[in-house]
């Protein structure tokens, strides 16, 4: 058995017989095992226990005897003591959640004081197999079916290439004994359901059930590997937060004020594009998961590609549109509070988002679509920066009559998302003088008996 872990440990790379490594002893059978193995294997080792003050008098139980084991085998232990259920209701999460961001964070902390290179965890086949068939239950992609890896980052799983029969059989043959937590004999939470009940019975079917579910999870690992491969080096796409996103352009006038530019919403993506793709699922997995989109709603994105346009998906954070011959992401909008203009000055609408109004007795036309030239006789003060809303009507300027904004913009191509955030300018009347970045009111224009001319100008930092 210790040959065969010396051996996953070169394979991997996982160790170094010249640094020091920690391992975390929580006095079970499986880090007993794995502090015997890596003591035996020559490995520099130092062992980290975590008494969470959960189990009463079984906790104490269990740091006693990892004091004892370290003893007797002359390596240098360190300790350390938390209150679980405090930092639990503190921070608002479970208690297994609590311990397991406590633990680590130690482990982390310590091996950066103590100078080792990794944190060794004793997981094995078995516990893979766990998250294997946990992630099949929840549906999960192909992420989600690979198991647990044998390096993440500082976190080394020299076990994972034995099964816990194995861990408990060579524990037996050199006679040492171990503890065992009494929470993990209750078929209370899922994974001990898994492990108490449906891997026995698993086993009963075929007594390689959990070799072979292994391997299955090993070969996804490796198609994983030409899965990201294709999209890391898919042309249409960009790096986003895990994998990747298509970025196609950035609308100058955005009414988010909590938006930072350099995340470049809304995104977009041909339809066409996404259905030439080898897997269309895959692909909308890929672009969306990241943004909290599951795969029941990536299905139905899915089959609403050939269906009418305006279909709206909704994430925790994000809207998905299917707008026309595209696909257009962007971040749930928080309700923006108007801007009120008292008199001519600067005016912040949000930190990308400036104002600037002026009363001149230059009488010229702007040209710019970042600035408004309106006649000032006609326009009373305060004016009011607000987003676009239902039922919005105005009279552009060069055409006759009134015309409902959402009307104009459609006939300008623009997507649903982009109107929601359309910004526009109105007077003290209520009257919409400036569809900001568009066109301005005609009622309003520069005419040649205008005397003095109100100027709105949009400054927008990208």
């Amino acid at each position: 058995m210790k040959q065969k872990i010396s051996d996953y440990i070169s394979k991997h790379s996982l160790l170094s017989h010249d640094a020091l490594h920690l391992v975390a002893l929580s006095g079970g059978a499986d880090s007993v095992a794995l502090l015997r193995i890596l003591r035996d294997l020559d490995y520099k080792i130092e062992a980290a226990h975590c008494n969470f003050h959960l189990r009463g008098a079984e906790s104490d139980r269990d740091e006693a005897f990892v004091r004892q084991l370290c003893d007797s085998l002359s390596i240098k232990l360190h300790l350390i003591h938390f209150d679980t259920e405090t930092y639990a209701s503190v921070h608002q999460v479970s208690i297994e959640m609590a311990a397991r961001e406590l633990r680590y964070g130690y482990f982390h902390s310590l091996c950066k004081d103590i100078g080792a290179e990794t944190v060794c965890v004793a997981h094995h086949r078995d516990d893979a197999v766990e998250t294997f068939l946990m992630n099949l239950l929840r549906g999960s992609g192909i992420h989600g079916l690979t198991g647990i890896r044998p390096k993440n980052g500082q976190i080394v799983r020299p076990l994972l290439c034995v099964g816990r029969q194995d861990i408990l059989d060579y524990l037996h043959s050199i006679g040492q004994d171990y503890v065992t937590d009494s929470t993990n004999l209750e078929s209370i939470v899922l994974r001990n359901k898994l492990r108490l009940q449906v891997l026995p019975l698993l086993k009963q079917l075929n007594p390689k059930a959990v070799e072979n579910i292994d391997k299955t999870a090993n070969y996804l690992r490796e198609a994983e590997k030409v899965y990201n491969a294709y999209f890391a080096g898919n042309p249409d796409m960009a790096a986003s937060d895990r994998g990747q996103v298509p970025v196609r352009y950035t609308p100058r006038y955005v009414a988010d004020r909590n938006l930072s530019p350099v995340r470049r919403f809304p995104a977009q993506i041909p339809l066409d594009e996404i259905t030439k793709q080898p897997s269309a699922e895959c692909f909308l997995h890929e672009w969306l998961s990241p943004y909290g989109f599951n795969a029941s709603q990536i299905a139905q994105i899915l089959e609403a590609l050939t269906g009418e346009s305006g279909r709206e998906f909704l994430s925790a954070t994000h809207t998905l549109l299917i707008d026309r011959s595209q696909l257009v992401l962007e971040p749930k909008q928080a309700e923006i509070k108007p801007l009120r203009i008292p008199e001519a000055g600067n005016y912040r609408f949000s930190p990308e988002i400036l104002f600037s109004v002026k009363l001149t007795n230059d009488i010229s036309i702007s040209k710019s679509e970042e600035c408004a030239t309106l006649d000032a006789a006609n326009i009373q003060f305060p004016l009011t920066v607000r987003q676009v809303a239902s039922g919005d009507a105005f009279c552009p300027f060069g055409m006759e009559g009134r015309k409902l904004v959402s009307d104009f913009l459609t006939d300008r191509k623009i997507s649903l998302l982009e109107k929601r955030r359309q910004l526009v300018v109105t007077a003290a009347n209520g009257d919409i003088i400036w569809l900001v970045g568009q066109r301005t009111d005609h009622r309003y224009r520069i005419t040649a008996s205008t005397h003095q001319v109100l100027s709105i100008t949009l400054t927008h930092n990208s």
